[in-house]
């Protein structure tokens, strides 16, 4: 059987080994972690509102009956693309197909160092690490005798106007303006400030402007300030030092830029400033047809020429698009192209409240919600997730109650 190695168990290379499954393929999953993580509903696990084991699943379990697929735990560190082989951390694996699939990390734009201090959100340690410092910081203001040093304990600093930016301050100041707030005594929920900071002109960018004007509305009704067009400058410990002013917070998150993991940086293709590879019509890289780089870590090119937006369903159809051509063995020049299909974008901002374009309708408040719910539950791994998580968002939505609100890691 030709072997297929899929490097990276996000929503691409989970798709594709899927379509692979059972099928006369010798298919390897490489993975860092030994789970599926859904990302889109991290912040929620970042904000207590759910738990780790509900947006993950052991990547085991679910190829648990598969007769061709076999998963390991490691990283790949390198790519041999003329003996076709990948170089794991103590080995090394053959490969007729090869799909690099790693998705994004943080991206500081050259200052590391911020990264100690202002904790992005694409792991489940970044969301827990991101959750204790939250509660702990309510901590700290409860004890805390001096109002100086509690307003930096109250205020909260996020970094990046996208999505996640959003959704993380709307998911924050529910907490600490409604929900939380209520089992502290010493501050009230006007002591605790939430800023959001973005440098263009707007929010949601990638959104329809009338949408990101809602979104920034529905923010400042939940008590977010909202700064536009202010550029960060320095991030040191306990202050955001911008283009406009200074701000003093104990917790800063960062959701402002993402680039491609180390791997793609060693297989010598044309790339964009952000580190995606340039990618072929059929995703396939230059001179080597059997090699595929698919979702984040890609740059694939609309009609208009533009990068398609690093959200899920690119990788989900794209994952789905390179395993039809692996299971027909297809020659590259009679692949077709692939083709995005739009299924539109959406974004939360609190409870009752989102906003979404999908296929030129514009939708936001209740219902815009109402879809966002249905959509992400629909497309979580595993049928316990769907009902736990369900079962979270309803009591959430009519007693106001978080559940998760430990202080484990120390």
């Amino acid at each position: 059987m030709k072997k297929v190695i899929i490097v990276g168990a996000g929503f691409g290379g989970l798709n594709l080994a899927k379509s692979l499954e059972n099928e006369n393929f010798n298919v390897t999953l490489i993975d860092k972690t030994n789970h599926h993580l859904f990302q889109p509903l991290l912040y929620q696990v970042a904000t207590a509102g759910l738990s780790p084991a509900d947006i993950a699943m052991p990547v085991r379990s679910l190829f648990r009956n598969s007769t061709n697929i076999s998963v390991i735990m490691d990283e790949a560190i390198a790519i041999d693309k003329q003996n076709n082989k990948v170089i794991l951390t103590n080995s090394q694996l053959d490969f007729d197909y090869l799909v690099i699939a790693t998705g994004s990390k943080h991206s500081y734009f050259g200052n590391e160092k911020w990264s100690e201090i202002a904790p992005g959100l694409k792991t489940l340690n970044d969301a827990l690490t991101i959750r204790e410092k939250i509660i702990k910081s309510l901590e700290l203001a409860e004890k805390e005798v001096d109002a100086v040093i509690r307003e930096k304990y109250l205020t909260f600093v996020i970094i990046g106007g996208g999505p996640t930016g959003v959704e993380m301050a709307g998911a924050i100041a529910e907490i600490a303006k409604k929900t939380m707030i209520k089992d502290y005594k010493n501050f009230s929920p006007y002591d605790t400030k939430v800023f959001l900071i973005e440098a263009a002109n707007r929010l949601l960018i990638s959104f329809d402007e009338k949408l990101s004007k809602q979104a920034e509305e529905d923010l400042k009704k939940l008590g977010v300030k909202v700064f536009l067009n202010t550029k960060v400058i320095d991030i040191k410990e306990g202050e955001v030092i911008t283009n406009n002013q200074t701000f003093k917070a104990n917790s800063i998150i960062w959701a402002a830029g993402n680039q491609v993991s180390g791997l793609t940086s060693g297989l010598d293709v044309e790339k964009d400033r952000l580190g995606r590879v340039i990618v072929n019509f059929d995703c396939s890289i230059n001179n080597h047809p059997n090699i595929f780089v698919i979702g984040d870590a890609a740059n694939f090119k609309d009609e208009k020429g533009n990068p398609l937006p690093g959200v899920a369903q690119v990788a989900i159809q794209q994952g789905k698009f390179v395993a039809e051509i692996i299971k027909n063995n297809t020659p590259f020049e009679n692949r077709p192209k692939f083709v995005y299909r739009d299924r539109g974008t959406m974004a939360t901002i609190g409870k009752a409240k989102a906003v979404a374009e999908i296929k030129g309708i514009k939708l936001s408040g209740f219902f815009a919600w109402l879809l966002w719910s249905v959509i992400h539950v629909f497309f979580l791994i595993g049928f316990r997730n769907r009902i736990r998580v369900m079962i979270e968002w309803i009591y959430y939505y009519f007693t106001n109650n978080h559940g998760t609100r430990l202080i484990v890691k120390e």
